[in-house]
This record gives structure tokens, sequence and C-alpha cells, in this order.
């Protein structure tokens, strides 16, 4: 795989080539620590953060040593809660202002049903040491947590119990999960790999596939429409749930990890040194800016503002959207 790839986890002997976390020019690699409960740390907001997600006014975002922050003031101040892992934290997801899964390292999944001020461990595999990536639940009870080598888990009963499956004969690493409704989801993987279901995850099928190189992300623009993006600036456009693809100029080769689709129809997409991608016409095309800092953005989300708050290599930051390099 190219030097400079961005993935959110690290493992040893990935047959793809790539083992390492690559932020910039330093390489990094999330140490898995033994205690049961994450450290508080000062600087927690300016570490490695690898998603973020809003529940109506309040923002959660996870990421190394088991960071899990709150903030309740539009992003602009953060307070950490302590929580049962320090296993690098990859993906966050909230279906209510209650209930909430994030997921890790070492297959972690930590669960809340108090908005995010209290967690509890439902999953941990140290045996494997595979990293789960995404997470997403159709409501309090059905929901799946994906990840590397195929890694799969599902629940009936909102995460009591994890039953492992197999949705391929593969062993590709599963990094993001999406839906277009309960019943319509989809996943991006490696090596250019797509995967739907029709019936909410039960049966998975493999989409046609515009790109060899790996998705880092899959996001539904309305009820028909899908973008995909990962490896070296790619993105591709959907019209028909995902059964063909056209290709999007980005005007980078820098890879795209994350997406989003504001109230008012304007998309932006966020990666590796600082890029920032923003379409007004329905994703026909994209405008490229890059933030002075050039760090890597790896999630993105909005506030009652309109400002982008995004998580990241140094922690994260909030961009008023309309400022360039």
């Amino acid at each position: 795989m190219e030097p400079g790839v961005f993935y959110r986890y690290c493992c040893t002997n990935i047959k793809s080539a790539a083992c390492s976390l690559l932020l910039g020019s330093i390489l990094w690699c999330p140490i898995t620590f033994a205690a049961e409960q994450s450290a508080l740390a000062r600087l927690a907001s300016q570490s490695l953060l690898l998603d973020i997600t809003r529940i109506e006014k309040k923002f959660i975002a996870v990421g190394e040593r088991g960071h899990l922050l709150i903030s309740t003031d539009k992003g602009n101040n953060w307070r950490q809660i302590q929580v049962p892992t320090r296993s690098q934290l990859t993906a966050v997801y909230f279906h209510s202002n209650k209930h909430g899964w994030a997921v890790g390292h070492d297959a972690v999944i930590i669960s809340t049903t108090d908005g995010g001020e209290t967690w509890s461990q439902q999953h941990r595999d140290k045996q494997y040491d595979d990293p789960l990536l995404d997470v997403w639940f159709s409501d309090e009870n059905n929901g799946y947590a994906i990840g590397a080598y195929g890694l799969f888990l599902s629940t009936n009963n909102g995460g009591k119990s994890w039953d492992r499956r197999q949705i391929s004969e593969d062993d590709f690493h599963l990094n993001a999960i999406s839906s277009l409704n309960e019943d319509e989801l989809f996943i991006a993987a490696e090596q250019g790999n797509l995967y739907y279901s029709s019936d909410g995850g039960y049966s998975w099928s493999s989409l046609p596939s515009p790109y060899p190189g790996s998705f880092f992300g899959i996001s539904a623009i309305n009820e028909d429409e899908l973008l995909v993006y990962g490896l070296r600036g790619h993105l591709y456009h959907s019209i028909d749930k995902g059964q063909s693809w056209q290709e999007i100029p980005t005007g980078t080769e820098a890879s795209l990890m994350d997406a989003i689709v504001l109230k008012n129809g304007t998309i932006h997409l966020v990666g590796l040194g600082g890029n920032i991608l923003t379409s007004t016409n329905r994703a026909k095309s994209f405008s490229l800016r890059t933030r002075s800092d050039r760090k890597t953005l790896t999630a993105i989300s909005e506030n009652e503002d309109g400002q982008l708050v995004m998580s990241g290599s140094a922690g994260i930051s909030i961009d008023d959207g309309i400022s360039s390099e």
C-alpha cells in the first residue's frame, strides 16, 4: 500500500502491506494497556482523536488511550469522561440522545445509557487483538460492529452479547458502515470492496467497485445517492444505491476519511493534510482548501452556529467553513 496511507488502526503483519498509522511524517502506533480504566489527561482534547458525533447540543469524541470527551458548548470546551478501557477508541455512534456505543482495539465495545456520562464494557477480545473500526445501531437493541480481517459482530440485545459472523469469504478490513435507512446498509472496505445489505444487515452482497484501493468511508446524500471515498483522495458518487459510480475530481492525493451533509445540502469531506472538500451543488463538483496547520482530520460534525467541529491528529478543531489556506 502506498506511503502515507492513513489507517484508523495499527496492527502487525497486515497482508495488504501497511501496518502502521501515519500522521504526517510521524509513525504512531497505539499501546494497549492492562488497566481497566482510562487515565484522565489534561490535554486529552489535543491528543489523537479518531471520531466525533453530535447528539442534540452535545458532542462526543473518542481516540487514543481510551480518551472519550464531551462538549456541551458547541465544541469550544471539552471534559474527559473516564471509561473502562485504555485501548484506542476508533468510532462512536449514538442511536438516541441516551444510548450510545464506542469501539476500538482489542475488539473493545463500551456503551452508555445516560448520554455519555458513564460507560460500561460490553465486549473485549485481547487474544486476537483485532481492532473494531466502526459501529452502527438501528435501534436500542440491534446493531453491528465491524473491523480488521473481516471482523463483524452483531447484537440483538443492545450489546449484552455479541455474535461473530462472516459476511464474505475474504478477510478484508471492514472500515466503515453507513445506512440509507434501517434496512439498507453499506460497508466500505479494504482493496476497493463494497458490501450492501437490503435486509437490515442479515445478509450481505458485494457491490461493483470503481477503484481497487481501500475505501475509508461511505456516506448517504439522500435516499438514493451515496459518496464513497478513501485512499489517495479518490471520491466517487452513485445515484443508484451503489450499482454504478462516477469519479469526482478532488485535486488531492491525500486520503479522505469522513463526510457530512449539512441541512442546507452543503457537503464537506475531510482527510489527511488538513484538507477540506466542499460541494454546494449536490456532489457534482468539490472545491479543495487546506487548513494552515495541515494537521490530519479524521471526522467531522457541525455545531449550532454552522461551524465545522472536527477531530484529528491534533485533537479538536473548529472551522467556520469559509477560511482558506
